[in-house]
């Protein structure tokens, strides 16, 4: 139970838009914000206490005022003070500004990024990864790292100029699961040089592959390569695979949605791991 001690005193509650901390704050929608202070938002009581869960505690904790006793809001800023972050109370007006949303959550958390490098990554400890290359619907990159987080397995790998996993619509698609994978970056190249060292399987997906997603070799460790919504897999990663696989399209449809696809391809990884 938190110590009412710890977070009782009062503290002015912010009104007005030009304070600087609802301004950096408001600014972190942007990407070259969120590169310029390391720091990306996450909105909603339950993902910010999964997130302290996980290790993550706020540098900077909105609260709608009013809320402070509430257990939940109170765990989290007694960690967000522990962590030397700020606690922010706020009005509903500006919990608004700062969301961009009608409706906001009662809190919104900012919290530091993380990365982990490409050569962290050893196949000893790979169960299975998912690899994204020049992935651009922030939307559908926050639902693939929520069914990655659903079927346990480790993380993604964004290869070249991909959506930020720290935007806010990422994050909110995510659901949270951000906080509980690993996120690592690189180019083709490097995603190529990786490969050649990686000692279990790269299965991609491409629309003129004949052999059916049903019948791969699905044991671990595995890196499970989806492409660019549009343009599919280019010609140098899908020689960088192992398998290619494709889902039968049995409709007028000749293609699923990307998050589709590679939640169809974790599933089936999944199955197998328990055949």
């Amino acid at each position: 139970m938190s110590d009412m001690s710890d977070y009782s005193e009062q503290q002015t509650v912010i009104t007005s838009s030009s304070n600087q901390d609802i301004k950096r704050l408001r600014s972190l929608h942007e990407r070259k914000y969120r590169k310029q202070t390391g720091w990306f938002l996450a909105e909603g009581l339950r993902i910010c206490t999964e997130a302290l869960q996980k290790g993550f505690a706020p540098q900077r904790l909105l609260d709608e005022d009013g809320r402070q006793t509430d257990p939940l809001i109170a765990d989290l800023i007694i960690a967000c003070k522990k962590a030397g972050g700020r606690v922010l109370p706020v009005t509903r007006s500006l919990l608004v500004k700062v969301s961009n949303k009608d409706n906001p959550q009662t809190v919104i958390g900012a919290y530091q990024q993380f990365s982990t490098n490409l050569s962290e990554i050893k196949t000893a400890d790979v169960r299975c990864w998912v690899a994204l290359d020049r992935i651009r619907d922030p939307g559908n990159l926050g639902t693939i790292i929520r069914t990655i987080d659903a079927v346990a397995a480790d993380g993604v790998i964004l290869i070249d100029d991909c959506t930020d996993p720290f935007s806010v619509e990422s994050v909110r698609a995510s659901m949270g699961a951000i906080f509980t994978l690993k996120v690592s970056h690189c180019t083709s190249e490097e995603f190529i040089t990786f490969k050649r060292e990686f000692k279990g399987s790269v299965i991609g997906t491409a629309l003129q592959s004949s052999v059916d997603y049903r019948t791969a070799d699905w044991r671990a460790p595995c890196i499970i390569l989806m492409g660019n919504e549009q343009a599919g897999l280019p010609t140098k990663l899908r020689q960088a695979c192992d398998q290619i696989i494709a889902m039968p399209m049995q409709g007028h449809s000749d293609s699923l949605n990307l998050a589709v696809a590679t939640g169809i391809s974790l599933y089936e990884f999944l199955r197998n791991q328990s055949d």
